[in-house]
C-alpha cells in the first residue's frame, strides 16, 4: 500500500452495435426509479410509524395496557379508504396517512417501471415488446380494479 498512486478507473468500453444507446439510458432510469421508490417508501413507512407512536399516549413506553395493544393490532376503526382521507391525513401529518402514502408509493413503483419500459421499447421501435409490456401494464391495472371490487 505504500507509494500507491491514485488512478482513475478505466473508461467504459463502447457499446456493441446491437445495443441501442437509448436502452442503456432506459435501464439506468428504471434502476433509479426502483431504487428511489423503495427507499422513499421505506422512509415514509418509518416516519409514519414514528409519528403514530409519538402522538399516541397509548403506544408510548409508560402507557398502554393489553387492551391498548389489542386496539393497535386489531383496530375496529375505519382504515383509510379514500384519497380525500389521505389528503386530509397528510395535511395534518397523521402517521397512518403517511404510512398509507408509503405503501401506495411502494405499490406504484413497479407500475412506473412498466410504463418506463413501454417508453423505452417505443423509442427502440420494438413493437413486439411494446405490445407485451402494454399487456403487462393492463394486467396490473385490471388486478388493481379487481382487488378494489372484491
Amino acid at each position: 500500500m505504500k507509494n500507491r498512486k491514485h488512478t482513475s478507473p478505466a473508461p467504459l468500453a463502447p457499446l456493441p452495435p446491437s445495443v441501442h444507446p437509448a436502452s442503456v439510458r432506459v435501464e439506468l432510469l428504471i434502476s433509479e426509479v426502483l431504487r428511489w421508490g423503495v427507499w422513499i417508501s421505506l422512509a415514509l413507512l418509518a416516519i409514519g410509524t414514528l409519528l403514530c407512536f409519538a402522538y399516541s399516549h397509548d403506544y408510548g413506553p409508560g402507557g398502554g395496557t393489553a387492551a391498548d395493544l389489542r386496539r393497535l393490532i386489531v383496530s375496529e376503526e375505519a382504515f383509510p379508504r379514500t384519497l380525500a382521507w389521505l389528503g386530509e391525513g397528510l395535511a395534518h401529518l397523521r402517521g397512518q396517512a403517511i404510512i398509507v402514502l408509503g405503501l401506495l408509493l411502494l405499490i406504484a413503483t413497479p407500475v412506473v417501471r412498466v410504463i418506463i419500459s413501454i417508453g423505452g421499447f417505443v423509442m427502440e421501435k420494438d413493437r413486439l415488446y411494446v405490445m407485451i409490456t402494454s399487456i403487462v401494464l393492463l394486467l396490473l391495472l385490471v388486478s388493481f380494479v379487481l382487488g378494489k371490487a372484491g
